[in-house]
This record gives C-alpha cells, structure tokens and sequence, in this order.
C-alpha cells in the first residue's frame, strides 16, 4: 500500500482550470486543418453553455447526451457542461436497437445532441429524450448565433465539486455497460494529479472515442494542466495514424485495448521513426506490441492501471519488472484480497518460472480506503454495492503481488477458471500463448465441461489464413513452455483474423463465451496433447455428453 493523502490542488473543479485558460492564446485544440486557441475554446464553450442553461429542463435531471463521434463540437459541448452545471452523457454509437434506448432512457437524457449520420440510430426508439438536436443543423446553427458572444464564466453549480459533469459508461467487456458517475471536483483532480505531465509545446493524439474516459482523462485532461494541444480525428484509422502523427506534432499518444495492434498490422513504414512522440500512455496493450511499437515509432510505452470508475490507479515506476502494473499511485492505496478480505500471499514460483499457489496468491485488486472516491453507477445502486465493502472498493479484477510486492494483471473477476477443482486466472495463460510469434492476441476464458467446471478455450487472433495455422506446431509450442499450468493448456482452441471487440477494443470475452465453438473459425479440441479439428460429429457427441449430466443449458452460453 502507499500514502492515501491526495496532494493539494489549486483548482476544485474543472470549471476553475478551464476559466484559468480564458484569455490563453496557445494552441488548445486540432482538429483536421483547423486550430483554436484556449481563448477561442473558451469562447465556443460559453456559447454552449448558454445554449445548455437555454435548454434547461424543469422537474428532470439536466442531462444532455452526446451521440458525435471525436470532433470540436463534442469538445465544446463537455466544456461548455462544465461552465454552466449541466451533465454530459457520452452515447455509445455502436450500440444498437433497445441496447441503446436502455442506455439513454436509463440516464434520463433530456437533450440529445447528434451528428447527421447518427440519427438512423435514433429512429423509431423509445428513448425517452425529449428532444433530438442535429449538429450542424438550421436549428443547432440558429441556438448558437442566438446566445453568439456569450460571457465566459461559470454558474455556482459549476463551481461545486460535487456537481455531476459527465456519466461515462463502462466498456462493456465484462458485463452490461454501466455509467459511471464523474463529478467536476473528480474530472479536476484528474487533470491536476496524473503523474504524466504534458507541457505547453506538448501534442496529444487521441484518436479512442470521446464517450469513453480514457479520450477525456489521459488525453484531453494532462493538456489542460499546463496548456498543452490536443489533437484528436473523427474515428479511429489504424492508416491515418502515422500521418496524423507527423500533421500535428503529436508528442503524446493514448491507447486502449487492441488499439496499438491495429497500427501495428499496418506494414512497416521506414518513415515511423519520423514523429515527435516521446511517450504512448494506456492499458492492455500485450508486452509484444509494446515492445514492437517502441521498436517501429521510437517511443516508449507507459502501461497504467485504472478505470473510469476512479478509485484505484496503479502506475509503472523506476524499477518496475517487464509486465507488470507497478505500485499504487501517490495518494491511492491497494491490495490483492481473497473474497474473505484476508489479504492474499505473495505469488510463488518454480525455479522455471512457473506459479506454484495461483489458488491462494491471486486475487482482486481492492482500493483500501477508497470507496469514497468511488461516485457511484447511476440508477444503479445494485451494482455500485457490489463494489463497495466497508470504506474499501473491490475493483471486479485479479491480480498477484511478486515478493517484492509489485502488482501483475491476471484479468477480470469473471477469467477466473476453474478445471479440475484447481482455480487460475486468465491473464497469465494469455501471456504465454502470445509468445508464440504467429499470435497477434491471445484470448483465454471458460467453456462449460460437461461433467462439472470449466474447461480451458483460447481464441487465437492470426494475420494470416486462420486455415493455415500450425496447431500441430502449437502443441509443441505449449509442451515447450516450462511455466504452462498442468491445467492451463487450452482444451479449446479457436483461430480467428477478427476478435470481437467493444466500442473501445477491448476483446469481447462474453461474446466469445457465448459462442462456444460455434462459428465458422476453425475450432480444434485437444486430445491426448495433440489438436484435432472438432467436427460435427464430435460436436454433437459433446451435445449429448451435457445432456446426459443435466448441463445442457449451459451449451446457450453466458
């Protein structure tokens, strides 16, 4: 653990920070061909701001829903939330059908803001919004020239930490979205304590989507600190990535999930190394296309851990070993706990590096202390007490702690396997399999057995025909390595070029779940260490083999 005492901070909300920068005229946003300065930022945010105090409804929450993808008028908008108390509500465009009315009715938006493009969305849903405004339209032109040259400053809910600025939903990747409540006094510590500091002729690249935290908190939140660009492009493009780079300036990149393998499949350009970046900043890139990354782009690659939910940063330092989290953030306090809140041993291993007590040393990372920091799932207190423990909140994910103590990843509550009676976590299972070269992703989760727990299926993302993967090389792949579980070799295994994401790329671990070993990837099943493809025959055999022990319910997936 590590001191829970946050350092002080000169401004407690995020309407403070922005109005310190009203009459700054360096470089605050890019965007394409055009550039604004913090004043001009400033200025467009108070036109919004007034637009928002102008929409203000009566008798409901002050809720505007944002459905654009990455642009100024988004940026605009939050900003303009900010200065005058309003709520902005991150829209996932993504989602689809009653998925997507659930996530705005659920957060009872009252004005929707949308892009053109987006509106066939909106069609024909009950989404309880009680009105739709199109940027870009007469009408949305008209609202902004109508309140043109309105006064920069902020409303006394504005300068209440505790006014809620943004509901940002959660990625998705474990479970049904959930919007996590950010209040302005929490955006401003984020912008005022991340330990990644950018200076004024610092460029942030964000290309990861506005509507998710990580656009918002480790881009568009270190350049406000002291004044730094940020650039940002419409939607992701694993292509326009280098040139985007080499437009802006960029100096600083941030990342989630699949992203860095995505501008990695690109082929190798000579003109990579032709960039300003001096550091990428993320979670969940895998140790290869970190070190591919710095080896191609010339930039190092920060891993952090973290959620949109705030009450747990775990932050590489000097001495931190190759994979793993590192240690707590100044001011936050963590632990790996066993569901009895014993604190859980440190993680042992064989003299060839195999982890001899996965069952007793991992874990879930539990912030000490820190569930007042935690603001909440709104209208959904269910969920938020399943969190919260005590005065400490339990974060849904593992990990282990080295002798030295320092943390290693080993995935979500819900990669806990269990096979044999003996439990283990995903994450160290996927990375041993991504050592094999021709492995671009390696997911690992749970399948049902048919008798009783879980068996082991990997899904191996591939950059070539997944027809024509090695699996017998595989198999000698796995017997090689000395640190393999005698229960981690997948019995399943499925080879893909395209692993389901979420709207952040994160792998959609419940869709693969769900699928099973169905689909048109090839599927093999391991049979006396060797891989055979699984037919329809034996397809069927397993059918009639979790019927036979009453778990055939559990063949619809979960």
């Amino acid at each position: 653990m590590t001191q829970t005492t946050l350092p002080p901070i000169e401004h407690p909300t995020l309407a403070g920070i922005l109005l310190a920068r009203a009459a700054d005229d360096a470089t605050a946003l890019l965007f394409e061909d055009r550039r604004w300065s913090y004043r001009e930022l400033l200025a467009e945010a108070a036109v919004r701001a007034a637009v928002l105090r102008h929409l203000r409804p009566e008798g409901r929450p002050w809720h505007v829903g944002v459905l654009l993808d990455n642009s100024p008028e988004y940026l605009f908008l939050v900003a303009g939330a900010a200065l005058c108390g309003a709520s902005v509500v991150g829209i996932n465009p993504t989602r689809r059908g009653a998925e997507l009315a659930t996530d705005i009715r659920s957060t009872d938006v009252d004005t929707i803001v949308s892009a053109p493009e987006h509106l066939s969305l909106l069609a024909g849903l009950d989404h309880g919004a009680a009105r739709v405004l199109v940027a870009g339209s007469e009408e949305y032109d008209a609202l902004l020239a109508g309140h043109a040259g309105a006064e920069v400053t902020a409303t006394p809910e504005a300068l209440d930490p505790t006014t809620r600025l943004l509901l940002l939903f959660t990625s998705g990747s474990t479970g049904a979205p959930k919007a996590v409540v950010c209040s302005t006094g929490r955006m401003a510590m984020i912008v005022q304590l991340n330990p990644l500091v950018l200076e004024r002729d610092d460029v942030a690249y964000n290309a990861m989507p506005m509507f998710h935290g990580n656009a918002l908190m480790a881009s568009w939140g270190p350049c406000l600190r002291r004044g730094a660009a940020f650039a940002t492009r419409r939607r992701f493009s694993a292509s326009g990535f280098l040139p985007d780079l080499q437009r802006f300036g960029a100096t600083y990149v941030n990342y989630v999930g699949r992203s860095l393998a995505y501008v990695l499949s690109r082929p190798e350009h000579p003109g990579e190394r032709d960039n300003r970046l001096r550091v990428a900043f993320g979670t969940e890139a895998s140790a290869r296309d970190r070190a591919e990354f710095e080896r191609r782009f010339g930039c190092p690659v920060v891993e952090s851990y973290g959620s949109s939910e705030g009450a747990v940063a775990i932050r590489p330092v000097d001495g931190t070993p190759p994979g793993a989290l590192g240690l707590p953030q100044t001011g936050y306090a963590a632990e790996v706990l066993a569901p009895d809140g014993s604190v859980c041993p440190p993680a042992r291993f064989s003299p060839d590096g195999r982890l001899l007590n996965a069952d007793e040393a991992i874990g879930e990372i539990v912030g000490i202390d820190a569930a007042a920091r935690f603001e909440g799932y709104y209208r959904n207190p269910e969920a938020a007490a399943e969190r919260v423990r005590g005065g400490d909140y339990w974060t849904g994910d593992l990990a282990y702690r080295d002798q030295d103590g320092w943390f290693w990843f080993a995935g979500r509550t819900a990669d806990w396997l269990r096979v044999d009676s003996e439990n283990f976590a995903a994450a160290p299972v996927e990375r041993i399999l991504a050592r094999r070269p021709d492995v671009a992703v390696a997911a690992v989760y749970a399948v049902p057995d048919p008798r009783t727990g879980d068996q082991v299926m990997a899904t191996l993302q591939v950059a070539d025909d997944p027809a024509g993967f090695d699996v017998a090389g595989f198999a000698t792949f796995l017997d090689a390595q000395r640190d393999l579980g005698t229960k981690w070799a997948p019995r399943f295994l499925r080879i893909t070029q395209d692993l389901p994401t979420t709207a952040t790329r994160k792998v959609d671990k419940p869709a693969l779940r769900r699928r099973l070993w169905s689909g048109d990837d090839p599927v093999f099943e391991r049979v006396d260490g060797a891989y055979r493809p699984l037919t329809a025959d034996r397809t069927a055999a397993l059918a009639t083999e979790f019927e036979r022990h009453g778990r055939a319910h559990l063949l619809h997936g979960s």
